[in-house]
C-alpha cells in the first residue's frame, strides 16, 4: 500500500462524486473530500483486516477485491468478489463497530477511504443519498446469499459453473478474460477442494465449455455452461 502525494485520479471524473453530486452541495461534498484518502495497493494487499475496528467506508475506484471471511478454525471462505467502481463497507456504518470480513487486493487497486462519520452525517441528513448509495451495494450482500444456496444444493460442478459465470457477468464483464483469481481462491469461494477446482476446470476444458491456457479464460458455450449451473 501507498499513498501517493499526487492524486491517483481526479474526484470530478469520479463515479462516487457523480453519484453524491445528485444529492449533497458541493460543499457537503467537499467536507467528505477533505476527509477522504486516495491509496494504491498491490494484489495481494489486506485493505481492511476482520475483526478491527471500522473506521472507513472504501470506495473502490479500480481493481478487484474480494471479501474474506475467516471462521474460528482458520478455514478461510470467499464470501464475493468485487470490482470497481463500487462502494464496499457501508454497512459498517449502521451495524457493526468491527469488520465482519477481511477485504483483499485480488489484483492492483485504487481506493478512497472516507471517513465513517463524514459519510455518515451526509447521510443521515439526506435520505435520498441513502437509499441511493444503498441501491449501488445491495449487490455485494446478495451474492453471498445465492452463494450459499448454490453451496447447499449443488455439487461441485455446478458450484464453479456458477462462479465463471459470476465472473464474466460481474467482475471482468466479459465472456473471455485474465483469470486473476488463483485455483486456490477459486476454490474458498465454492467451498470445495483445490483438487475438485482443477479436476472440473480441466473437465470443461476438455469439453470444449470454456478454453483455460494458464490464466486466460474463454466461454465457449454460455448456454451449456448454465444448464451446469442449474442441474449441477
Amino acid at each position: 500500500m501507498f499513498e501517493n502525494p499526487l492524486p491517483l485520479y481526479n474526484c470530478d471524473a469520479c463515479f462516487f462524486k457523480t453519484i453524491s453530486s445528485l444529492h449533497l452541495s458541493a460543499d457537503e461534498f467537499d467536507i467528505i473530500r477533505k476527509m477522504t484518502t486516495q491509496l494504491h495497493f498491490e494484489k495481494g494487499e489486506t485493505i481492511f483486516k476482520q475483526g478491527a475496528k471500522a473506521t472507513h467506508v472504501v470506495f473502490l475506484h479500480k481493481g478487484i477485491v474480494k471479501f474474506n471471511y475467516q471462521n474460528e478454525t482458520g478455514k478461510n471462505f470467499i464470501m464475493t468478489i468485487v470490482s470497481g467502481p463500487k462502494i464496499l463497507g457501508g454497512a459498517n456504518l449502521f451495524f457493526k463497530e468491527i469488520n465482519v470480513f477481511s477485504l483483499i487486493a485480488v489484483e492492483n487497486c485504487e481506493i478512497c477511504l472516507i471517513d465513517n462519520i463524514a459519510f455518515a452525517n451526509a447521510l443521515m441528513n439526506h435520505g435520498a443519498y441513502l437509499m441511493a448509495l444503498f441501491r449501488e451495494s445491495i449487490e455485494m450482500f446478495q451474492v453471498p446469499i445465492f452463494n450459499f444456496i448454490s453451496l447447499a444444493h449443488k455439487q461441485v460442478n455446478g458450484r464453479i459453473a456458477d462462479i465463471i459465470l459470476y465472473l464474466s457477468e460481474n467482475v471482468y464483464k466479459n465472456n473471455e478474460f485474465q483469470l486473476t483469481l488463483t485455483r486456490k481462491e477459486i476454490s474458498e469461494f465454492a467451498a470445495c477442494s483445490h483438487e475438485n477446482v482443477i479436476t472440473t476446470l480441466s473437465k470443461l476444458n476438455k469439453e470444449g465449455i470454456i478454453t483455460l491456457e494458464g490464466k486466460h479464460c474463454r466461454i465457449n458455450d454460455v448456454n451449456k455452461l448454465k444448464e451446469i449451473s442449474k442441474h449441477g
